[in-house]
Formats: C-alpha cells, structure tokens, sequence
C-alpha cells in the first residue's frame, strides 16, 4: 500500500471523555466546553496554546463553527470532518497528520454526537437518490446477515453460533458495569439475551448498540515536545483508513463471515507500527461493536483469531478481561452506545486510560505497552475502516 505512517513522529499528551448518556440538561455547545475544558486540564494547556482544530461530528453541526462558536476559538482554524461512524477517529487522523507534517505544533481533535430528546432516537440517513443498487435492510438487518454466513461457512451450529454472540454480549455488559463512564452499567447473561425476542434474525436487542448522547476529545504534539507537557504520553505508532468500493451490496457472492476493508486497514496499521504478530504483540483492543456478529468476524479480520475459529475462543474466554487479549475492556459501543461522532475518540480514551494504568482496579490490564483501536462505519459490503496502534513507549 502506499501509506507510510507517521510511527513515534505524534504523541497524544491529554484526553476528556464524558460519560455516555442522555445528556438532557446539556445542548451540544455545553458538551464541547465541558470535554474540551477536561482535556485542555489533562494537558495542562490553555484553549490559546492549541494551533488548530478538529471536529467530528454527523449530524450535530455543519461547520467548524459548531466547535468556534461556544468556546470562542478566534482567529484559529477549525475543520468539522465526518466519515459515517469512524467520524471521530478521522478528526484525530487529521489532527495527527497535520502535526506531523509540520504545519502545527499542537492540534486538538473533538467527537461530539447528541442524537438523544432531538425529535428522533439514532442518526437520520439522508435518502440520497441512487442507482438503484443501495441496500434495503436496516443496520440490524445487515450486521446480522453474518450469523448464518458464518455458520454455514464454518459448520458451526446455528443456536452455539447464536449463543457465541450473546457471550461477546455478556463480556462487554461485564467490562461497562465497571466502568462510571458508560450508559449502561448492568450485567447480563448470554443466557437471558438469548430468550429475548429477535428483532433482527437472530439478533436481539441486546446485540446492537444503543444510542446515547457523548463527547470526547485529544491534545497531540510532536513525540519530541511531548515530556514538556506530560510524564506519560501515548505515542502513535500507527494510523490507517481503507474506504471500501460498495461493490458487497451487488455482488451475489459477498462474503459477509469477513469485513475486508477492516483487514485491510488492519493490514496497513500493522506495516506502519512493524507488527507482525498482533495476537502477542497487542495488549488490549477497542474494536467496534456496533452488533455481536460485528465483533466476532473482527476478531478474525484484525488477525486476532485464525479463520474459522473466533467463535470457539470467545466461549473460551481469550478476549475477556482476564483473557489473553483483552477486547472492549470499557464496554464497547454495547455498554455505551453509540454517538457517532464521539465513539472513536472514546475507544482512544480507553487505551488512554489504560496505557497509563488509569483504568481502576476493576477494570486495569496488568502492565499494557501496546493497543489498538479499530473504528468502522456503514455496513457490510459498504463500509469504511480505521484502525490505529497507540503505545506508551517510543521504539
């Protein structure tokens, strides 16, 4: 691929996150000051000393005044960015690269979604005229399209694969419980989300991500300037985007037990960052759940599992909390739902945490060095992907 990488050049020197909710007492303007003024305090910055700025968001603005507007940024570049649902992992994309490229020395990326008590619940697709060829099923219906694709594929049973996805299910309702930041902190078992009416074919409502109101953003510099600001940075090791071709929702044989732009991406992050073995090399994964299904072929797309056999070390526990490689150790997108425009810098915010032994005692991997954050967005056959590698070390 022609992506170089920008490894060790960029460091993240302070994150905010607020918690994932109904923010019914906040607009959106509020929300930005409140996570803006929580990461310039965890850089121990002033809003002056930041050169430019990112904002992903969907549908809660238009422009960079959306940002400009309610913390007054004067005279200062701001650029709203959106990319479906890895929107906003592509402001702090750009925010990195432009550091890099020497064009500023500091850049702050911002994620903002509010799509809760706004008239309707979720993000409103515009019904853009096409050729014909665009798909006809929910998000749901789509995502769950992998179920009996990789049963089939696979030989696995069709009720042992249903019961698989409800355990990803349970895994992250365990992580969130634990976690003050997300929306919903209760424990559920695999068991009760399987008798739970379907509303998509197998899935049930506990196997998509709910929808909630968030914000979340990022402080990068050079690697070089950034013990000026913090003992303890996250350097980028790797950043990388595929956008796909479209081409899955009129091909009779596309494969829905494989996400290709999100190997893809993942194939691009692991050059830039020289990992040949993520499996060992990782020490914690935020990946995006957006439905069960979705995580367990990821788990197989990000090489995280040989083909064919994700399903089984999920039922073994190898991406739990005390597994192996440890994946969504915040929640996911099931325990948080999912702002489009926040959740990638709130899948960022965790290996933050983590990377810097910040998470809690509940929740704290012992000793990472090493994480990954994938973000996709759109459906399978349609869809972008980005992956990232933070790490806590230079080198």
């Amino acid at each position: 691929m022609a992506s170089h990488g920008i490894r060790d050049q960029v460091a993240i020197i302070g994150m905010g996150c607020l918690p994932f909710k109904e923010h019914y007492d906040k607009g959106v303007g509020e929300m930005l000051v409140e996570v803006a003024t929580q990461t310039y305090d965890s850089a121990g910055v002033a809003q002056d000393d930041i050169d430019a700025f990112w904002l992903g968001t969907a549908q809660s603005g238009m422009s960079g005044n959306t940002l400009s507007f309610p913390l007054k940024i004067e005279a200062k570049p701001v650029t709203r960015v959106e990319n479906y649902c890895a929107t906003g992992s592509e402001a702090l994309r750009q925010a990195c690269y432009a550091v890099a490229s020497g064009a500023y020395d500091t850049a702050m990326a911002v994620g903002v979604e509010k799509v809760k008590d706004s008239g309707y619940q979720g993000l409103n697709a515009f019904p853009i005229p096409s050729d014909g060829t665009g798909r006809t099923l929910t998000a749901a219906a789509m995502f769950s399209l992998i179920l009996p694709a990789y049963s089939q594929r696979y030989g696995v049973d069709p009720d042992k694969l249903r019961y698989v996805v409800a355990k990803i299910a349970e895994k992250n309702h365990y992580n969130g419980a634990r976690n003050p930041l997300a929306q919903f902190r209760r424990e559920v078992s695999a068991e009760r989300i399987c008798e739970m009416a379907a509303v998509a074919g197998q899935l049930s409502v506990f196997d998509c991500a709910g929808v909630a109101d968030g914000a979340a953003a990022a402080i990068v510099v050079r690697a070089e300037d950034a013990h000026r600001y913090t003992e303890t940075p996250l350097y980028v090791k790797a950043l990388a985007f595929v956008a796909g071709t479209g081409s899955g929702l009129i091909d009779p044989d596309y494969d829905f037990t494989t996400l290709p732009e999100c190997k893809f991406a993942a194939d691009d992050a692991y050059r830039q960052a020289g990992i040949t073995d993520p499996r060992t090399e990782l020490d914690l994964a935020e990946v995006h759940d957006c439905f069960t299904p979705t995580e367990l072929v990821l788990m197989e797309d990000l090489g995280f599992s040989e083909r064919g056999t994700a399903w089984q070390e999920v039922l073994d526990g190898a991406f739990a909390l005390d597994g192996d490689l440890p994946v969504n150790p915040d929640g996911g997108l099931k325990a948080f739902g999912h702002p489009v425009g926040a959740s990638g810098l709130r899948m960022h915010y965790e290996l933050w945490l983590q990377l810097r032994n910040e998470a809690g005692p509940d929740r704290q991997i012992d000793d990472p060095h090493l994480g990954l954050v994938h973000n996709l967005g759109g459906y399978p056959g349609e869809m972008v992907s980005f992956v990232s590698i933070l790490g806590n070390e230079l080198g």
